[in-house]
């Protein structure tokens, strides 16, 4: 298909909104965007474009259903629900926008997706992934942040805040809170994937995160076979793509041209 650079794509009974940037799928590698789990489209703010400049890739983000301008989800949402999206959604996705290679980029809950993905399925299109703080356990500074955030978002203004980016706001946060304050959820492990993984591997983590430790990079480095690259942030926290956009966007780079210098011109190992 031709993609329009906004528009909706109709994945199983959900309308996705998604924004897509440069190159065509073949004519470039393709960076696949996976928010994070109170993200949307609207919120990568302008690094999609500042992706894309600095790679020469295109970039494909997308809402998922619940957030955004996306159709909504019933609620609650299934504890398994990244698993859902990573075996039941991001492959139509991919197919649907006549995706041929490129590297997956996932923020948080994305970069759980991300590693679901690369984890449970050879898909010799996916290059490489990136990953931006992310989650394979939960751990207790994850359970206080998220009831913190909970609190703070029905006694302040950050309802009004989030609303701005999606239409059904009360969708979106508490599909992603319900699920992460269950306690049946402390058991969430999602690590038994990253020795799946045959491709390259870029974490950026920022050292001030407050949903997870350093303890998440470690455990990248424990269970995964295939190359990891870490690049650890001092000033940033929980999105390190906002409040260090510039090394971020760097690490993003260095890694993109270093998977693509790998391969031939038939996407083999040059």
């Amino acid at each position: 298909m031709t993609l329009s650079p906004t528009g909706f794509l109709r994945i199983g009974t959900s309308d996705l909104e998604y924004r897509f940037i440069g190159p065509a799928p073949d004519a470039a590698p393709t960076i696949v965007m996976l928010h994070e789990g109170l993200g949307s489209v609207g919120l990568w703010g302008d690094f999609p474009e500042k992706l894309q400049a600095a790679t020469g890739c295109g970039v494909f983000a997308y809402s998922r259903a619940g957030y955004g301008n996306s159709s909504p989800v019933t609620l609650p949402r299934p504890l398994e629900y990244m698993h859902i999206e990573a075996s039941d959604v991001l492959p139509n996705v991919l197919d649907a926008i006549g995706y041929r290679k490129g590297l997956l980029l996932g923020h948080s809950d994305g970069a759980s997706i991300a590693v679901i993905y690369a984890g449970s399925r050879q898909d010799h299109r996916v290059k490489g992934i990136a990953l931006l703080a992310p989650h394979f356990i939960v751990e207790d500074i994850s359970v206080k942040s998220i009831a913190e955030i909970k609190t703070t978002y029905e006694t302040t203004d950050l309802r009004s805040k989030l609303a701005r980016w999606h239409k059904d706001v009360d969708n979106a946060f508490y599909g992603w809170n319900g699920a992460w304050l269950d306690p049946k959820f402390r058991d969430w492990d999602i690590s038994e994937y990253l020795a799946y993984i045959r491709v390259p591997v870029a974490v950026i983590q920022g050292e001030r995160d407050q949903y997870g430790t350093m303890r998440q990079v470690e455990i990248a480095r424990e269970e995964c076979y295939c190359p990891v690259d870490v690049t650890e942030i001092p000033e940033a926290g929980h999105s390190p793509h906002r409040e260090a956009p510039g090394a971020t966007l760097d690490a993003i780079t260095q890694f993109a041209s270093a998977v693509f210098r790998l391969e031939g011109p038939h996407g083999r190992a040059a």
